[in-house]
Formats: C-alpha cells, structure tokens, sequence
C-alpha cells in the first residue's frame, strides 16, 4: 500500500530507475576497464560451460547485467522481452542469473513438476523451520474455522465502510482511502485484537510496504551495496524494522499482561502466544518468531487485498455494463436486506467472475515472490544450475493470447462456468502462486474482497465525478497498484 498525498494526486510511490542514477558515477568510473568486465562476465553459454545448455539469454552489460532493461514496470518489459526470447529466458540482473518463466506450461513445470526444487526463496531457504512456521499459518490460523470466526470482524468494518460512504451525502469519497482504511482495520482487529488506525501507525504500515517495493542495489551486485547506504535505503529500513519491533513489542506485553479485553474471541497474537506457552507443535516458539509471523501478515494481507478491492471497483467504473449485471446480481440476493451477508455470497457467480477476472488482468504481485533451485534440474531441456533465482511473470501469463480469447480485455463472463481458478492448481491462473510456495490465506484475502464489493454496489449506484477521468495508470513497486486513488459520488440505493 504505497501511501495517499495529503492532496487530492498522484500517489507516492518507488521508482525503480531512478536508483541507478545513484551510481551513474561509478558506471562512468568503470568504463575504463569495461573491457575487462566483458571477459569476466562472459556469457555462462561459452566455453566454460561447453556442455550446459542454458536457456535463450539478451546480450547484457558490464555491472548490471540486464536491470537496465526492467524499466519501471518490470512485468511488462519482461513480457516484451519473453516475445523475443521465449517462455524461458536467463537474464543476469547484476551478478544474480534469474530465470523469468512466462508460460502457463513453464510455471507448472516450476511449480508443479519440479516444485521440491524449487522450493528455496532468496536468503529463506526451504526447510524444516520453514515447514514448521508454515504449519502454524494452515493448522492454527488460517484454517476454514478460524477464518469463519472473523466473521463479524468483516461484518463491522464493511458497515462501517457503507456509513461512512452514507454520511458523503452524494459528495466526492476518495473510495481508495476507505477501502485502505477498512483493510488495515480487519487485519489489525484480526492479528492484534484491536484497531491500530492513528496516523502514527498509517505512516508506519506505509513505509514499510514502501520499502518492500523498493529496489536494493546490493542484492543483485554485492559490490555495490554502498549504493543502498548513500541512498538511505539501508538506514530507513533499519528505522522501520525498529520501530515495528518495539510496536509489536508493546502489542505483545499488552495481551501477556490481559491489559486488552478481546471480546471477539482469539486474534492472532493471543494464538501464536497460546503456542508458545504450551509448546503445541513441537518446536519452541521464540518471541521474534511471533512478531515475524504478525509481520508476514500485515506484508502479505494488507496491500494485497486492498489493491484487488481498487482494480475490481475500477474495472466496472469502466465497464457500466458489467456493473449493472452485479447490481441486479447483488439486489436479486439482497432483496431489501440491510446487508447482503457472506452467507449469500455462494450464490453471486457473476461477483466470483468479476473478482476472478481483475486478478487475470491486475494481479496484486504481477511478478511472484522469487523462488530458488536448490539443486541441478533440466528444465524444458534446459540446464538450471543450483542457486538460479527464478521470477514468474504471473502477469504475462494471464494475458498469453495462446490461452485467453481478447487477453487485454475485462470480460468476466469468460469465467461463468469456467473450472479455471485462483487457488493454484490451474496454472493459467496465479496471482497467489501455486505449490509447497503458494499463499495460505486466499480464503481469508478472498472473502474479504467479496463482502465488500457485493455489499458497495448492492447500497450504491457509484459513479466518477463529472468531468473526471478515471486514470487506470499503475504505480511501480512490489505490488501494483492505482496511481491515482478513485474519487467517485455514491447515490445511496437501499
């Protein structure tokens, strides 16, 4: 969630070009003996390596290998490139050879086939720890049950959402805003207890999602890593990073110390503290471990669940018709009720397609968190060393015109009786992953999305103001989301 100006504009947000012109100097600096470089990082397809086969590769430059050639959408340059080179390709991002995978066959292949060996992120390897904190998120906070039982947690803040629309009287409601504010609500509410919704806290959850889409010289050419501290890049996470740790701290003390009475039944913290006292699962669980899984959370629940929200309501800003066909969906359902409820939501397939085809079009992460190979592999006939970084462009695939019909277009009818799915076991669709990798919590990302949407056009007929265009240009980063917040007028309907 990259952060709102104060102003009605454009929103702030990283950009990754404008890191090189950090060590633009240096570049200069190393062109006397660029020659030099060229030798010593020849192609891996030379004869060093006169047995390996290694997938089609662009010519690249001293240093920096390919970066130069990620623009400032990356998802989009690597799909241009992946035209030229195919659904495989090996670029060298500075010193960091990385596979980007472009295909539906290819990410099965990744994800699927070879999905043990694959397994490794960059720095977080797979592994026994790895399993047991994943088998805290499936078996003890995110299983079907618990996930139901934040059901009046979805139910408040969504009423919550429709007063706040009601009491605009038709005026311009920056939507984006209140769609922002409603997601930190439920995560907080359901990780830590209690709503955290003062602009010292906004600003925080701000910079860090910030800085999780920030480009790190270092990580892709070690010898450069000064970059990141002449940028400050290094100093402002360190501060972040601090500043969470004696948050959660505190967060923590209060629920040991009974300090917050939690009506709603166990939020997240009480559950991970609950673990630790009586040693469930095996393995003791440290108290930076707690506030690791609660930051996994908010990193991974917070900006992606909102960005869906924005692209899905835009999309039918864009599309009347298709907005239409919800109302009459959501108002057949609803029929005068006060709100339409996740009991109802099984019976809205065209809300299902609608929100199916914004993550096709917009997925929330266009490029997945990189995997890893931990082990020598043939790939499509292809040789993949140990330690090769691998990018899916889940964004390419989604609109490969070898699978979809009009891939550029928002036609969620192509999903009405349409077996293809989000939860990662239909490749051509994977805005969460798929594998030992992919994300455990589309249930609780999902029924959020849903709720919300259906009961929006279900109490409103949302329009953009008059005279206003509704600019549907992407800002850079982790995840992709608006540049510009939506403004519109809501005509209250029941």
């Amino acid at each position: 969630m990259i952060g709102f100006e104060e102003s009605r504009g454009e929103r702030s947000h990283p950009d990754v070009t404008k890191m090189f012109f950090i060590f633009a100097l240096f570049l200069i600096f190393s062109l006397c003996f660029s020659v030099l470089l060229l030798f010593l990082f020849k192609p891996l397809s030379s004869s060093s390596n006169p047995y390996k086969i290694l997938p089609p590769s662009p010519p690249r430059l001293p240093i920096i290998g390919n970066l130069h050639q990620l623009g400032s959408s990356p998802h989009r340059s690597l799909q241009a490139m992946a035209q030229s080179y195919g659904q495989l390709m090996l670029l060298h991002l500075g010193t960091v050879p990385v596979l980007v995978a472009s295909s539906t066959d290819v990410a099965q292949e990744i994800m699927k086939t070879h999905d043990l060996i694959f397994s490794n992120r960059p720095k977080i390897n797979y592994g026994e720890y790895w399993r047991q904190a994943k088998s805290i998120a499936v078996l003890h906070i995110l299983t079907n049950k618990r996930v139901q039982s934040y059901r009046k947690v979805r139910r408040d803040e969504t009423s919550l959402l429709i007063k706040k629309i009601q009491e605009s009287n038709e005026s311009l409601v920056n939507l984006s805003e209140l769609i922002i504010s409603l997601t930190n609500n439920v995560i907080c509410r359901v990780a830590l207890g209690r709503t955290y919704d003062g602009k010292k806290f906004k600003n925080l959850l701000e910079r860090f999602l910030e800085l999780l889409g920030s480009f790190s010289v270092g990580s892709y050419i070690p010898f450069l890593r000064w970059v990141d501290w002449l940028s400050g890049l290094e100093q402002r996470a360190d501060y972040v990073a601090k500043e969470f740790n004696d948050f959660f701290d505190g967060v923590i003390e209060e629920h040991i110390n009974k300090k917050l009475v939690n009506t709603e039944g166990l939020d997240i913290v009480d559950i991970l503290l609950e673990i630790e006292r009586d040693n469930t699962i095996g393995f003791h669980l440290e108290r930076d471990e707690i506030k690791a899984i609660i930051m996994d959370i908010f990193a991974g629940g917070t900006d992606t669940t909102f960005t869906n929200l924005e692209w899905a309501i835009s999309e039918l800003l864009r599309h009347p018709q298709a907005m239409k066909k919800l109302q009459q969906e959501a108002r057949e359902i609803g029929q005068g009720k006060s709100m339409i409820t996740e009991d109802d939501l099984d019976k809205m397939p065209y809300l299902k397609s609608i929100l199916k085809e914004t993550l096709r079009l917009h997925p929330p992460l266009p490029l997945l968190v990189p995997h890893e190979s931990t082990q020598d592999v043939k790939l499509l006939g292809y040789d993949i060393t140990a330690g090769t970084r691998v990018i899916v462009n889940a964004w390419a695939i989604a609109r490969d015109s070898s699978t979809w019909t009009e891939p550029n277009e928002f036609q969620p009818e192509r999903f009405l009786n349409n077996p293809i799915d989000y939860k990662g076991f239909h490749f051509e669709l994977i805005p969460f992953g798929a594998g030992r990798r992919g994300c455990p919590a589309i249930q609780f990302a999902m029924i959020v999305n849903e709720l919300v949407l259906a009961n929006l056009v279900y109490k409103f007929d949302l329009k953009v103001a008059e005279g206003e265009d509704l600019d549907m240009s992407e800002t850079n980063g982790l995840t992709v989301h608006k540049k510009y917040p939506i403004f519109v007028t809501a005509t209250h309907y029941y």
